[in-house]
């Protein structure tokens, strides 16, 4: 049974089940048509979110278009810029490379130049230092040949007098010298100059012994240098008084003679190590020169052979000074009379010119017809003459 509000239907009866099926089905009907509405509503809704969805859709791909437009100009402006960029990067690095090619161009060439000028000088310098070395061999084959001939006395006294020949040449003149001159005791001397008495000729010798001074500079021991000192004194003691009796010749010679040592070095070790035999010179009255001592004695020689040769020209000079004196008057007389000679023709010149302007007015008056009484100045003198 089944109670509706105050209706009460029976489930037994076919009617009512006829009737309770039919409401059934109208229900599900009713069921069918509200759900298929729902549905409706519900895909209309979902359409219309669709289509917003799809205008949303499609505003966004507009916008993407104009994004998508808008960056491909960018882009392209970029393409642009760069290309451009590119462009005066390329000629910037074009103009930055000409220059440094350039400059190293500039660097190399000037590098080379001066690399030419060191290779120059650098040959110039191997070629002075050839030279030097040529020079050095040279001097070493002089030295040896200059050894060779201070061995032998002969060859060494040789060299000496070749030194004193030029030493002399160059600080006499030819006449005031002789070389290899035979005294009257028959000594000959290897250079004779040739002063005025007093002090009368003197002589050089030339033949210095070296042995002993090659004998110091050899030795090895004590006892080798004490007994090479020893020759020394011995061989100066001896060739001064050789010389000494040789060539001091009493009222053919002066009172002394030279004794040329032909190097510097020995002269000094003469002076430092062995000054007594030096002083024996001395007393000898033979004095012991150098080549550079013997160049200034033989200045002061020339000195006194210049005063010398003053002296016997003395007369001479006296007299042709009073000869000049006697042309230095009678100029001073002849200088006097051409003085009276212009002052005379001084005075006839001013006379002259006198006698110029008086005619020269004269011939004035004559030109103008001013014929005027004869001045007093106009009368004749005797003479003929106004």
């Amino acid at each position: 049974m089944i109670r509706i509000g105050d209706l009460t239907l029976d489930t037994a009866d076919p009617t009512t089940q006829a009737g309770l099926a039919a409401a059934a089905v109208l229900i599900v009907i009713l069921l069918l048509v509200l759900g298929g509405f729902l549905a409706a509503r519900r895909a209309a809704r979902t359409a219309d979110a669709l289509t917003e969805g799809l205008a949303g859709m499609g505003r966004q791909v507009r916008d993407l278009s104009d994004g998508q437009q808008r960056l491909t100009g960018g882009l392209q402006g970029v393409a642009e810029a760069q290309a451009a960029a590119q462009t005066q990067t390329l000629a910037l690095v074009e103009r930055r490379l000409e220059e440094v090619s350039r400059a190293m161009g500039d660097s190399l060439a000037g590098s080379a130049t001066r690399t030419a000028r060191s290779l120059g000088a650098l040959q110039e310098r191997l070629e002075a230092i050839d030279r030097a070395q040529s020079n050095i061999e040279k001097l070493s084959g002089d030295v040896l040949g200059l050894q060779d001939i201070l061995s032998n006395k002969q060859t060494r006294g040789a060299f000496g007098e070749i030194q004193l020949h030029d030493i002399v040449a160059r600080a006499l003149p030819p006449d005031a010298y002789a070389f290899q001159a035979t005294l009257s005791n028959g000594k000959r001397a290897d250079c004779l100059i040739r002063l005025p008495d007093p002090p009368g000729p003197i002589a050089i010798d030339a033949k210095f012994p070296l042995e002993p001074y090659e004998a110091i500079r050899a030795a090895d021991s004590p006892a080798a240098a004490t007994e090479a000192a020893r020759q020394m004194r011995a061989a100066i003691r001896s060739h001064i008084r050789a010389i000494a009796e040789k060539y001091i010749v009493e009222g053919e010679t002066a009172d002394g003679a030279l004794m040329f040592v032909p190097s510097e070095a020995v002269y000094a070790e003469l002076h430092a190590n062995f000054s007594e035999q030096v002083r024996e010179g001395f007393a000898a009255r033979v004095w012991i020169v150098s080549p550079t001592t013997c160049m200034a004695t033989l200045n002061t020689l020339r000195a006194v052979l210049k005063d010398a040769q003053m002296r016997a020209q003395a007369g001479a000079i006296r007299r042709e000074l009073g000869l000049l004196h006697k042309d230095v008057g009678r100029l001073v007389e002849r200088v006097g009379n051409l003085d009276r000679h212009f002052g005379q023709a001084q005075q006839d010149i001013e006379a002259i010119k006198v006698s110029a302007g008086k005619a020269g007015s004269r011939a004035g008056r004559l030109e103008s017809f001013e014929f005027e009484e004869a001045a007093p100045d106009m009368v004749a003198l005797p003479g003929g003459k106004p």
